[in-house]
Parts: structure tokens; C-alpha cells; sequence
């Protein structure tokens, strides 16, 4: 079995057939030759009877009781002497033989049985014969007309060889066929085959699919489907190696230069003190990016969330406010939570969305003025995040959400990377996000589904 696994699937294929080929003609032969027989028995039967009944109709007078057997006769088997096709005896009551074929009817023993068909055999003979008696009208002779069973055995042969054999013969026909029309139908396989081969790793470009069997359309589709994602991912890749390379520059440069100014403050304490106060800051400003990028990238690969399940809104912001309370009392922020609407629940990733609503805060309350205070809404489809900032320009307003921008002017330290993670989230989640000026002033973010 093993074996014929390591064999190309053409040949696979020509062997597969060739036995199913054999199993089947050889059903259909055996069936053949029952029913062939069985329709041969019913027709030299009915011959055996038809000839008994006109040996019947003789004239018993004119034969004396010790006639001798009739002239030798033969009978005719496709078209030569065969004496087994039939052979007859007429025997008295009592079982006196009057008359014979003069071959084989001379050896039908007398059988004192009821009328009808039985096997039997001759006089010194193993063969087995087919015989039917039948009794005159006046009861007064037995006749008996035989058949040898080889003969109709040989007759089913002859007929199921005939119809048979030229099927035999056009099977070797059939396997060159079917191995060319296999060649020639595995032809796009080879094509397929040899375009991998020559295919570049990044290539995003699609298997043609014409002339590809239907068979194999969808695993076709399935490689175009994967060399899709392995294309986005390289490129995905690429851009956050990129974009990790040219923004972990500069923090690592001031951290170069604090600490070179930290190390040649020996004697000043105040501005070695400094300096590396400026060091922990660009320490943690270092760590909070590439915490983002690294956050960034991992949603850019998820397709969908794992682990779906109902979110209860009204809880998540709760939770979200708590856990961000410390550090809005810190920086003298007062953050409020609304709800308008109770029992609001959208399926979805807990982390994933908590991450969301705690960037969403986080940028609130670090450009938000002291003594102000953020507001967040939640209603039946959507919830707010409001702050008492300044707001941005139009200008910034139309790039806000982009990867590494921030409006220029700004104070506050940061990578630009918060609102495209709250962004990647919300489409993960099929929410949608605003970004846009209050009314009464300050920025405001919306997400809604």
C-alpha cells in the first residue's frame, strides 16, 4: 500500500482503474453466465417437453416390441455433429425399451419415478444428464428425453465468451486512453508546479486559474488566499521595522546624551540630578513606545479576535475609569462616567476593548489643562470621551488616527501611536471611530457600532 502511495497520482489513477475495470467485468460475467444459464435451462427444457410431446403422438401399434434402434442421427451444435444435444428412449410400462436414438438413448436407464425432469446419468457413465419422462395418454409407454448438462454449460460459455471477450480486448485500448487524457487533463497541475518554482516569496501576484480542473480550483484559491496574507504580513513587517527603527532614534539618542551629561556632571549635583531625571523620562517615554509598537503589530496580524464574547459596556467603561483614576487625580483631572442607556452589550475581546477605552482616557487626561475634567457618555450604540483641551486644527484634525502623527505645538510627550491602536481595535471589532472638536470646546472622540 505504501508503495502505491509513493507512485505519481497518473499512475495511481491507471492502476485504480484497471482493477475497478477487472472487478467489474468479472461481476459482470458471473452475473452474466447466471442468468445466461438460467434463461439456456429454461429454453432446452421447454425443448426437451415440446419434443417428448410429439414422441408421444406416435403411432405405438406399429412398433413391435423388439424394434431395433432407429438409424444412427446426429444433431447439430453450431454447425458441427455433436451427439449430447439430445438423446430419447421410449420404454413399455413395465420398462421394456422399444425404441432409441441409437447413441446415447441406448444407456437411459428405465426410471419408475412420476413424470417430469431429475437429474440422472447414463449406463456407465459419470456425466450428469438432464432428463425428462413423460407418460402416454393410455398409460402404456414412458418416454424419455435427455440432455447432457455439460452441453448446456458449454452453450452459456460460448455466449458470455462472445459478448464478453471484445470488452477484454478493448481494455488495454481503454488504459493508453485514459493515461493520455490523464496527461493531458494534469497538464495545468505541472503549470501550477513549475510558476511555484519560479515564484518570488513576496510575490503577491495570483495563480492563474484557467484551465485548472474544478477539483483543484479551490485549493488554488486557498494558495492565492495565503500568498495574499503573506504578502500583507512581509509588508506589515517591513513597515514596523521601519517605523521602530527611525522613532526608537531619537529616544535613544537623548538617552545617549543624558547620560553623557550625567556622567560629566560629577561635580555639579544639581545638574547631574537633572540629567537623570531626564534620563528616567526618556527611559519610560523609550519603554511606553515600543510597549505601542509592539501592541500595533500583534493586532495588525490578528484577522479577527480571539475568545468573542458579550461585552457588558457600561462595566468596561467603569472598569476603565477606575483603573486610570489614580493617575487623572495625579495630573489634577476629574473624570466623569454617564450612561444613558442600561444593559448596553457589544460582542467582542475584554482585553482588546479595555485596551481601546484606556487609550481613548489616556490621551484625554495628557492634553487636558489642570482642573479640567473628561467626560465619558455611553449610549445605546455608541459611547464618548470628551476633554476641556484645547482641540486641534483642521488640518490636524483630517491626520489624527495616523501612525506616528501628532499635531505640531504640542506639550506632552508621545509616540503618535495611541489613536491608531484605538483605530486597529474598533475595526477589529466593526466599530467606528470619530475624532472632531467639541461644541463647547475640547476634543472629542466617538465610537460607535
Amino acid at each position: 500500500m505504501i508503495l502505491i502511495r509513493q507512485l505519481s497520482l497518473r499512475l495511481r489513477l491507471t492502476l485504480l482503474f484497471l482493477l475497478l475495470t477487472l472487478i467489474a467485468w468479472g461481476c459482470a460475467s458471473f452475473f452474466a453466465w447466471q442468468q445466461t444459464s438460467e434463461k439456456l435451462d429454461k429454453l432446452f427444457d421447454t425443448q426437451q417437453m415440446l419434443f417428448a410431446k410429439r414422441l408421444s403422438a406416435m403411432d405405438f401399434a406399429s412398433v413391435h416390441s423388439l424394434t431395433p434402434t432407429v438409424a444412427e442421427r446426429k444433431k447439430i451444435k453450431h454447425g458441427h455433429l455433436d451427439d449430447d444435444a439430445l438423446a430419447f428412449a421410449i420404454f413399455t410400462a413395465d420398462g421394456k425399451r422399444l425404441l432409441d436414438d441409437g447413441e446415447n438413448g441406448r444407456d437411459i436407464l428405465y426410471d419408475y419415478r412420476r413424470d417430469g425432469f431429475n437429474d440422472g446419468q447414463l449406463k456407465d457413465d459419470d456425466d450428469a444428464w438432464r432428463f425428462l419422462w413423460l407418460t402416454t395418454r393410455d398409460g402404456q409407454h414412458r418416454i424419455a428425453v435427455g440432455q447432457e448438462w455439460d452441453y448446456r454449460q458449454e452453450m452459456a460459455l460460448d455466449i458470455i465468451t462472445s459478448q464478453l471477450t471484445p470488452w477484454l480486448i478493448a481494455l488495454p485500448l481503454m488504459l493508453i486512453l485514459l493515461f493520455v487524457l490523464l496527461s493531458r487533463e494534469l497538464s495545468p497541475l505541472k503549470r501550477i508546479t513549475r510558476s511555484l518554482q519560479l515564484r518570488s516569496p513576496e510575490s503577491a501576484e495570483p495563480i492563474g486559474t484557467e484551465g485548472v480542473p474544478s477539483e483543484v480550483r479551490p485549493l488554488v484559491d486557498a494558495l492565492n488566499q495565503l500568498f495574499q496574507r503573506t504578502h500583507n504580513m512581509v509588508v506589515r513587517e517591513r513597515r514596523f521595522t521601519s517605523d521602530a527603527a527611525h522613532e526608537l532614534r531619537s529616544p535613544l539618542t537623548a538617552l545617549k546624551v543624558q547620560t553623557e551629561v550625567a556622567q560629566l556632571s560629577v561635580d555639579d549635583p544639581d545638574a547631574r540630578e537633572k540629567a537623570l531625571a531626564q534620563l528616567h523620562t526618556g527611559i519610560d517615554r523609550a519603554s511606553r513606545l515600543v510597549e505601542q509598537l509592539l501592541t500595533l503589530s500583534r493586532l495588525d496580524s490578528l484577522s479577527q479576535p480571539d475568545d468573542i464574547t458579550p461585552v457588558p459596556m457600561e462595566d468596561l467603561l467603569q472598569s476603565a475609569v477606575i483603573d486610570i483614576y489614580a493617575c487623572a487625580q495625579t495630573a489634577g483631572i476629574d473624570v466623569r462616567l454617564h450612561t444613558e442607556a442600561q444593559g448596553v452589550v457589544h460582542p467582542g475581546q475584554p482585553l482588546l476593548l479595555s485596551l481601546l477605552v484606556r487609550n481613548l482616557l489616556d490621551n484625554a487626561i495628557r492634553y487636558s489643562p489642570r482642573g479640567s475634567h473628561v467626560d465619558v457618555t455611553l449610549s445605546a450604540c455608541q459611547f464618548t470621551v470628551r476633554d476641556n483641551g484645547p482641540g486641534v486644527s483642521e488640518e490636524a484634525l483630517a491626520r489624527i488616527g495616523e501612525r506616528f502623527y501628532r499635531p505640531p505645538g504640542q506639550d506632552q510627550t508621545g509616540s503618535g501611536l495611541g489613536l491608531s491602536i484605538v483605530r486597529r481595535i474598533a475595526a477589529l471589532h466593526q466599530m467606528s471611530v470619530t475624532f472632531d472638536n467639541a461644541p463647547e470646546g475640547g476634543f472629542i472622540a466617538c465610537v460607535s457600532w
